[in-house]
Parts: structure tokens; C-alpha cells; sequence
């Protein structure tokens, strides 16, 4: 059976939650990478950040003023704004109850945890598409 570890990316990038929103979009930029993890020193997870996260608080309707992005950015925390208590799936997960969870709740991302709560990869909806990708180019005989 085809599980989450054959799929996931392992070693993420990561965030601290006290990691700035400018800093957390450039790695997010620069990496190509639209969801982080974020962890403790010991890499339990704490939660999950998205681009979209960061946008909505930079878009925020309390900040009426164009030139205080900069200021959001640069002195708002990831903790403000990240979702905690993501659901969570273990590299054993089977792939299609990933893939179902990411279906059910529109998820991008899905964080993967071992057995003490430490992130050891992430599966994204990216991770599917190109598992598809390679195996219908399989069956229709096409290089991959």
C-alpha cells in the first residue's frame, strides 16, 4: 500500500513562531513553497503558516495604511497568525487518507508528525498532483 513516507517531503522547511512574517514570506519565496511548519527548538509541532495567512494579516482591515505593510511585516510574529493544532498524518499514513483529508478540508498541506509529535515531513496537494502526473504518463506509455 502506498503511504504518506513514499510521497512527503521529508525535512521541511521550518519556522519558529516568533519568526517575523517578512521573514517567513522570503524563505516561503525564495524555497517555492507555499505552507511551514511551525516548531519548537525540538521540532514539535505548533502549528502551520500559510502564504495565505501572511497576506490575510498583511491585508488586514485594521491596517488602513498602504506604508504600514512594512511595518506589519517586519514586526508581526507567525505565531499571530498561523493556524495551531493542524490535523496531522505519520509517514505510515496510507497515501489515499492523506489525499482524502486534504479533499475534505481544502488543505494545501498536511504536516507529518512521528510518533512524538516532531515534524518529519509535510504532504501537499503539489505531492499528489505529480504522483498522478508520473502514473498516468505510465499508462499512456510516455517517458517520465
Amino acid at each position: 500500500m502506498l503511504t504518506v513516507r513514499s510521497l512527503m517531503t521529508t525535512d521541511p522547511y521550518t519556522a519558529y513562531p516568533d519568526a517575523t512574517l517578512r521573514e517567513t514570506l522570503m524563505i516561503m519565496k525564495t524555497k517555492g513553497v507555499r505552507q511551514i511548519p511551525v516548531v519548537d527548538a525540538h521540532k514539535h509541532l505548533l502549528g502551520i503558516v500559510t502564504d495565505r495567512d501572511i497576506r490575510l494579516a498583511i491585508n488586514s482591515p485594521f491596517v488602513g495604511e498602504h506604508w504600514l505593510d512594512n511595518s506589519v511585516l517586519d514586526n508581526t510574529t507567525i505565531r499571530s497568525c498561523m493556524s495551531t493544532g493542524p490535523i496531522t498524518v505519520s509517514p505510515n499514513t496510507p497515501a489515499y487518507e492523506a489525499a482524502e483529508i486534504l479533499s475534505a478540508h481544502k488543505y494545501g498541506a498536511l504536516p507529518v508528525v512521528d510518533e512524538n509529535k516532531k515534524v518529519v515531513g509535510i504532504i501537499t496537494t503539489t505531492d499528489f498532483l505529480d504522483f498522478s502526473i508520473l502514473t498516468l504518463k505510465k499508462e499512456a506509455s510516455l517517458p517520465v
